[in-house]
């Protein structure tokens, strides 16, 4: 005789859609998402610290290929999640309109809070930054990195949760 299992209604997980403060609750807390990009048939998806300021993302980079898409497309999408399993978890997925910070107020603004906001995230005791490249050390030619906004223009929630 064949045994058949069949899930109970506890078996599966709620969906929901987050509200605008759920929504804005996630993107204030967390400080890591990921930035897709596209230009010419090509899509680009990369991780990036961010601070969110309730209308933009604050973000700095070098110069690579995730700024050289941004800056001939500005139409970028932005997603975060908080994941405690695959049965619990909530993300944000959010349009923008990418541009750079060129004054210098605004670009020492960006990046106080920037700072600011990093400083008082909680890093592990065993954490120790990473020793310096000897030959970053001697490169007196560093690049001034990219500070960018984010406009978010659009922004949806999804959860799951058991």
């Amino acid at each position: 005789m064949i045994k058949y299992l069949y899930p109970s209604v506890n078996d599966f997980a709620m969906l929901g859609i987050l509200s605008k403060g759920e929504i804005e609750e996630l993107l204030y807390g967390s400080n890591l998402g990921r930035i897709g990009c596209s230009y010419n048939g090509k899509t680009y998806v990369v991780p990036v610290n961010y601070i969110y300021d309730g209308r933009c993302v604050l973000a700095h980079s070098v110069e690579g290929m995730k700024i050289q898409i941004m800056r001939k497309n500005p139409s970028v999408c932005f997603e975060v999640d908080e994941i405690s399993n695959n049965k619990n978890w909530k993300s944000v997925i959010a349009q923008g309109t990418y541009t750079e910070l060129t004054g210098e107020r605004e670009r020492y603004d960006a990046m106080k809070l920037f700072v600011d906001r990093m400083l008082k995230l909680k890093i592990s005791s065993t954490t120790h930054p990473p020793e310096p490249e000897p030959e970053r050390l001697h490169n007196s030619s560093s690049a001034k990195p990219v500070i960018y906004r984010i406009l978010l223009t659009e922004k949806t929630g999804r959860y799951e949760k058991e």
